[in-house]
């Protein structure tokens, strides 16, 4: 059942007094709601509101190797400049306010201390969710655990450090993994709110940014970030609470929705059905169809043969001599990610057969969450997944490898290699690493890029593991081209017949500023105690 957001106004009108852009510096001491916070359901219509900052579909692969729009990006191209205001630093501190908020007023209303605490542990978990998108972004930023009204000290005050909000963001998922509900104890009926589990991973998540990047960038304490990802990460898996899907492509439709989907932890509810709607999205239609987020070559080229191997090493690839024939032999998830011939597609075109180069620039086209019913109403209720368990798999084998160096075959056995049975690619290990001359760590990251596709990580990654400054310089590249099956489209060619989308001459990659995002000139401009990140 998805969470009823039918009181959301309610909570709004209660959670904000005034509208700005700035706002960190909103009241939050002078709201008018003395006959509310007295009940449970009081609270917990308050706390709906928070559920609608879950971020919902997006096209921010673009920002990495992964995907290209209609036009270059000034993220991934490396041309963007500072800007003037940015909900990407404001938007989060919405939500850290909303949460202060209900941490100090929820305690008035008469309810047991265990429902309050569940209430409570929600309001942290969203404060630590808020504070983790600034912390990837800008590193260390003002951290605020109170409400403010327009005379508070706390509107001018400095940065926090990295470690001082990452610890601060710990202290507040450790709150929600103690007192949250399991998600079997939450059932259908509560099915989308925040579990134990969920702290779990996301702790796990955050754990295994920090870890790598203090590793990769020789900042922090990795061994300590990188010992709480293990932990958490093995936490989530030994709590029996989730497995895999069965079927990937499926994870992304209607038949992976609610509490049978074991393997969703977190997701972005949307309606319940195209005639009984809360919230719909025009994901497909809107981004992926009219080419606003498409598939790169660098991406195709990560996805292993049926044998293990990557296209370069298997003996099962062979040069293509049509642009479909790219799928042949490959992991099944990329069947499943990309659109390939005798697909379902759309109204007007019931049968995918090739990308239309004017909208799809690399002559590739994403598929998760392609649906022609969605495509016709212009209107899907199909979830978001934010964080999967194949996500916590995923961050047990890294953590444990960049934790030790190595890991061990029994330990790709309960994760990796999971994955890999999904995707019908044969097994991982030590062995036969060794055997092909792979290296165990890029096999790692390429199973995360694969299985995670499309979902908005790879950007992120290339961050904390500081390889952007190697990937995001080279051209982005599509499918090969043969003009006999592609409309007639202008359309550039390397040597090799590929379809060249962005010449490398026209992207960049500053690793002495691009680590890191620009602070909004209006917020240094406001608060003279901030910082513009080095390089901006």
């Amino acid at each position: 059942m998805k969470i009823t957001l039918k009181h959301t106004l309610l909570a709004f009108a209660l959670l904000t007094a005034v509208s700005s852009c700035d706002v960190e510096r909103l009241p939050e001491t002078n709201i008018s709601d003395l006959n509310f916070w007295k009940t449970e359901s009081d609270i917990k219509t308050a706390n709906n509101y928070l559920y609608t900052f879950l971020p919902g579909f997006s096209t921010e692969d673009v920002w990495s190797d992964d995907g290209f729009g209609l036009a270059a990006n000034s993220i991934s191209d490396g041309s963007r400049l500072a800007p003037a205001t940015a909900g990407d630093y404001n938007a989060p501190y919405m939500i850290v306010r909303a949460a202060n908020n209900i941490l100090e007023k929820a305690p008035n209303a008469a309810v047991t201390p265990a429902i309050l605490d569940r209430y409570l542990a929600e309001a942290r978990f969203f404060r630590a969710w808020a504070y983790f998108s600034l912390v990837q972004k800008y590193g260390g930023v003002p951290l605020i655990l109170k409400t403010l009204d327009e005379n508070s000290p706390d509107l001018i005050g400095a940065s926090a450090t990295r470690e001082a909000v990452v610890d601060q963001i710990y202290a507040d998922l450790d709150f929600a993994i103690a007192k949250l509900p399991t998600i079997t104890t939450l059932g259908t009926a509560d099915f989308g709110r925040i579990s134990k589990t969920a702290a779990h991973a996301f702790k796990a998540r955050v754990a295994l940014f920090e870890g790598t990047y203090a590793k990769f960038h020789s900042k922090g304490d990795a061994t300590k970030h990188l010992t709480l990802a293990l932990a958490s990460s093995k936490a989530v898996i030994d709590s029996k609470e989730h497995a895999l899907f069965g079927n990937y492509f499926d994870l992304f439709q209607m038949a992976g929705e609610g509490r049978q989907n074991k393997e969703n932890i977190i997701v972005k509810q949307y309606g319940v059905s195209n005639t009984e709607r809360v919230v719909t999205h025009n994901y497909y239609r809107g981004s992926l169809e009219t080419g606003n987020l498409n598939p790169t070559k660098s991406l195709a080229d990560s996805y292993l043969m049926k044998d293990g191997l990557p296209v370069g090493k298997s003996p099962l690839w062979t040069l293509p001599d049509s642009s479909h024939k790219v799928f042949r032999n490959r992991d099944a998830r990329m069947s499943a990610t990309f659109m390939k011939r005798g697909d379902a597609m759309m109204t007007t075109k019931p049968i995918f057969d090739i990308a239309n180069l004017v909208f799809n620039k690399t002559g590739y086209m994403f598929r998760k969450f392609a649906n022609i019913d969605d495509w016709n109403s212009q209107a899907s209720t199909i979830d978001r997944p934010l964080l999967r368990y194949a996500e916590v798999l995923l961050i047990f084998a890294e953590a444990s490898y960049e934790l030790n160096n190595a890991i061990t075959d029994a330990e790709l056995d309960m994760s990796v290699n999971l994955l890999r049975e999904r995707g019908q690619v044969a097994k991982l290990s030590n062995a036969f690493v060794k055997a092909n001359g792979l290296d165990m760590r890029e096999e790692i990251r390429r199973e995360r890029r694969v299985e995670l596709a499309q979902e908005g990580f790879r950007y992120w990654d290339i961050i904390r593991w500081k390889t952007a400054e190697t990937e995001l310089v080279k051209p982005v590249l599509g499918n090969f081209y043969f003009k006999g099956e592609f409309a007639a489209a202008t359309v550039n060619l390397t040597p090799d017949n590929i379809i060249l989308v962005q010449a490398a001459s026209f992207r960049k990659f500053d690793p002495a500023k691009d680590y890191l995002w620009p602070l909004p000139i209006n917020e240094i401009a406001l608060n003279p105690k901030l910082d513009q990140n080095p390089g901006w």
